[in-house]
């Protein structure tokens, strides 16, 4: 879950960031009674996946991946660049992480009324881990891959992530450097056209 890059990706616009959030829990065709622009938030959470996935350097990541986890690789990459993210959170946003943090959970507490019962459940895993914050240190990656891994339908290695991406944290740094510049710069575009 890289709710972190979701959240600031979507700017200063709580209910865009709402809809970040509720990305990964909403399919198909969002609620109608939701507020239109919490609806666009879950469509912008869909373009920055799509952008993402397209993205030549997070291909090439996903390439490097060995097996068996190369399979798992987009789960494993989201988590690991929200690591990265939150690690020099500093240099991307001029709130500070902790705060950033809080006040997220806080936007979604306020929210509780139209969250999805998926997220209402993930945002009390946050609450208990200190998410997205949390995810500066690697034990809550760890962690977090754990608890990924469970929720998974089929048996898979997702549990033993971490070393396998801290093998490749120098290539896994410079593609995190060369995407995450193109990612914001496209978010704020799709932003821009849909006001």
């Amino acid at each position: 879950m890289n709710v972190l890059a979701h959240a600031l990706l979507a700017g200063n616009d709580t209910a865009l960031r709402l809809g970040g959030a509720m990305g990964d829990f909403v399919h198909g065709t969002p609620d109608a009674s939701l507020p239109r622009r919490v609806r666009d938030g879950i469509y912008l959470h869909r373009a920055i996946d799509t952008f993402t996935d397209s993205h030549p350097e997070v291909r090439e990541a996903r390439e490097r991946m060995v097996a068996p986890f190369r399979r798992y690789a987009g789960i494993l990459l989201d988590v690991w660049f929200d690591h990265l993210l939150a690690r020099d959170f500093a240099a991307w946003s001029e709130t500070p992480l902790q705060a950033f943090s809080t006040g997220l959970r806080a936007e979604l507490h306020a929210a509780d009324a139209i969250l999805p019962d998926g997220l209402r459940r993930f945002l009390a895993y946050m609450d208990r881990h200190d998410l997205p914050a949390g995810y500066a240190r690697i034990e809550r990656v760890s962690g977090a891959f754990a608890g990924l891994s469970q929720r998974l339908s089929r048996a898979n290695p997702v549990a033993d992530g971490v070393p396998v991406l801290q093998a490749q944290a120098a290539s896994l740094e410079r593609t995190f450097a060369a995407f995450f510049p193109d990612l914001r710069a496209y978010a704020k575009e799709w932003i821009a056209r849909h006001p």
